[in-house]
């Protein structure tokens, strides 16, 4: 065969065999080359993530400065540059899996759905479920969301869905919590609206406009959408929290090393008591079950 028609053969299948190692490359292969790390954070769940003037703010993105300078030092690039990236909830998980961005910093539920796409980093938070009502709502709908009605005898199911029934709750669109309450619904066979809404703002106006009777989300959401609201006076987050689950960053799936590092940022910040502090300064003071998970979740050296 000719010899000049070889070489371009050659290269073709070098350029072929090449792709695969390409597309595999690892997170932390991409930071280094490209001398930058982008982080990912939902703009509008306050006290977790947020945009201030512009910039992120809150809870995780403090937590995702510690991993940044935990990959700075590790990867020793003194240089390196940080940025942020605003993305919507709906889109999160795909920006991760893509590589738009290489950590999504607001705290995510762990799923097995999403673990088909991403990995997930150490617990970072433990959410808490909760509902928001007005002051004025019906009596018999707050004894049943706050757990009152007796669940035993025959008649104790008869009774939660005379509570629940013909009401109208919002959750907001997509995820655990209005999977959740869809599955309420369906085991308790109770008649309701089920309304979506964008986001925790949207659902607090709901219940503001008197629109919805109820909001579920995550109570410290709640709380801060609340405190934020010009009728707060005339609304209240149930004490009662229906699921607790662990939250955490967001990575790129089977990317280990990246996991490393980022579990070892999130370990050294539990144990110094740093995350103590950073929790302290947006979310209140932690409770004593709040410091024994901090304990529990801090992977040993």
């Amino acid at each position: 065969m000719n010899g000049q028609l070889l070489k371009p053969i050659n290269l073709l299948l070098a350029c072929l065999l090449a792709l695969p190692l390409l597309a595999s490359a690892s997170t932390l292969e991409r930071v280094r080359s490209s001398n930058s790390l982008t982080l990912g954070y939902l703009p509008d769940i306050a006290p977790f993530s947020s945009q201030q003037g512009g910039q992120p703010s809150g809870y995780a993105i403090d937590l995702c400065e510690q991993v940044a300078a935990h990959i700075k030092s590790e990867l020793d690039l003194a240089d390196l540059q940080v940025r942020y990236q605003a993305v919507e909830e709906a889109e999160s998980i795909a920006a991760v899996s893509a590589g738009s961005i290489d950590i999504l910093c607001s705290p995510t539920l762990e799923t097995l759905t999403e673990r088909k796409a991403v990995s997930f980093s150490l617990p970072i938070y433990t959410a808490g479920l909760a509902a928001l009502v007005r002051e004025d709502v019906s009596p018999a709908l707050v004894n049943v969301l706050n757990g009152k009605v007796a669940h035993s005898g025959p008649t104790w199911r008869a009774t939660i869905n005379r509570g629940l029934a013909n009401h109208t709750y919002a959750v907001t669109e997509g995820g655990a919590t209005e999977a959740w309450v869809r599955q309420q619904q369906n085991q308790l066979g109770v008649v309701a609206t089920l309304v979506t809404v964008a986001n925790p703002e949207q659902g607090v106006q709901l219940v503001a406009d008197g629109k919805a009777d109820a909001f579920f989300s995550e109570r410290i959401l709640l709380q801060n959408y609340l405190a934020k609201n010009k009728e707060a006076s005339e609304m209240r987050v149930l004490e009662r929290i229906y699921e607790f689950a662990p939250v955490a960053m967001a990575l790129a799936r089977d990317d280990e090393d990246l996991r490393l590092l980022v579990d070892t940022a999130l370990s050294e910040s539990y144990r110094s008591g740093e995350l103590e502090n950073i929790y302290r300064h947006h979310l209140g003071e932690p409770g004593e079950m709040v410091k024994v998970l901090f304990k529990v979740y801090a992977l040993p050296r």
